[in-house]
């Protein structure tokens, strides 16, 4: 009887409490901070998780070094560091470094990094003698200690072959497209026009899931870049006793230069409403050019939809002063100071998702749910 009380014993407490004890800790081992980037977004992302944000300081001393005390313990448990890229790029990603290094010097489980927009993803592409920057940053971000990414829209998609970690690329358009059909009257009288034919794909999205028709402007061009300066493009040398040239002129085609055709837009939008569509908003030139475009062939009120708005300089005055009827943008980036400055800049909460995504990854459960209906175009 000794021998069967002692094994009764063992066994432990039920089931239930068991698993009820689990939950605790489980719920105990997540940690979020965040840095100076978006304190609001990461206060609301806590709320809706039920947690209390970490008691972290970052600041910067006067010599503009970067300073950061994690005032709680985070060995052995999940860190979601919550940092965003803002109009002061270098100081955040400084910041979400040093968060992520320290994290990880302190032996935290893991650390995965909420960046709603990844800075620098523009400069995916090499560029005359530039270079990568995104790749740059991956790498930075992957040394640091990050183990997991969470971001949305990238620029490119192919970005998430940058990092060496796991990367979540989320996506904002269910809201805009929510916003669209609840905050839009008459938007079945709308098209979705492109900006640019490089934005085509993305207006082709919108349309198919609205049943909407597209339109695109054709003809935009940035400033013609001078290459006159660049060593690539430099006469051979002459030819001489000591060295003999190839001259190049001779059977190699010149290539032929670019001209700005005519802007011109591809698609009716007389009597329409006029919905541009983005993943960011930053210099708003191209815009309110596009918009005064669709203003004179008819198109009675023109939206301009982006996940991201930095909005950047003198930004808001110049949508103020535009045919542009409204600007709605995502909370990825603080713009508090822009909707003052302007009150057609209209703000959609994209914080419940990103919530979701963290309960997901802590709880160890799948993420297609939040990729419904995406498709390899979106």
């Amino acid at each position: 009887m000794l021998l069967n009380r002692n094994k009764f014993a063992s066994i432990g407490p039920p089931k239930r409490l068991r698993n009820e004890a689990m939950e605790v800790a489980s719920a105990s081992d997540i940690v979020i901070i965040h840095g100076n980037s978006h304190p609001d977004l990461a206060n609301q992302i806590a709320n809706r998780l039920g947690v209390k944000s970490g008691g972290c300081s970052v600041y910067h001393k006067t010599n503009r070094e970067t300073m950061v005390e994690i005032g709680d313990s985070v060995r052995g448990k999940n860190i979601y560091i919550i940092q965003t890229g803002t109009k002061d790029v270098n100081n955040n990603i400084m910041e979400l470094l040093i968060m992520a290094y320290a994290c990880k010097t302190s032996s935290a489980r893991s650390i995965v990094g909420v960046i709603p927009y990844l800075p620098y993803s523009k400069q995916c592409k090499m560029r005359k003698r530039g270079c990568i920057v995104t790749k740059l940053l991956a790498k930075m971000m992957c040394k640091s200690g990050l183990t997991h990414i969470i971001t949305m829209d990238l620029h490119q998609k192919e970005i998430q072959g940058f990092f060496d970690c796991p990367v979540d690329n989320l996506r904002a358009s269910p809201f805009l497209l929510q916003y669209i059909q609840e905050c839009i009257p008459d938007y079945r009288n709308s098209i979705i026009v492109a900006r640019n034919p490089g934005s085509a794909k993305k207006a082709t999205s919108y349309a198919e899931r609205l049943r909407l028709g597209i339109a695109v402007i054709h003809g935009e061009q940035k400033e013609a870049e001078s290459d006159e300066v660049d060593g690539r493009y430099s006469p051979p040398p002459s030819v001489s006793s000591r060295s003999r040239t190839m001259d190049v002129s001779v059977g190699v085609p010149c290539h032929p230069a670019k001209e700005k055709p005519p802007i011109n837009v591809v698609g009716d939008v007389g009597g329409r409403i006029a919905i541009m569509v983005d993943d960011l908003i930053d210099d708003v030139q191209s815009f309110v050019a596009a918009a005064e475009v669709l203003k004179d062939r008819g198109a009675y009120k023109i939206y301009v939809l982006a996940t991201h708005g930095l909005l950047s300089s003198d930004a808001p005055r110049l949508i103020e002063d535009s045919p542009i009827d409204e600007v709605v943008v995502t909370n990825t980036i603080p713009h508090e100071i822009q909707k003052m400055q302007c009150h057609k800049i209209k703000t959609v909460d994209i914080s419940v998702l990103i919530a979701e995504a963290i309960r997901r990854i802590h709880n160890k459960e799948s993420m297609s749910y939040l990729f419904r209906n995406v498709t390899l175009e979106d």
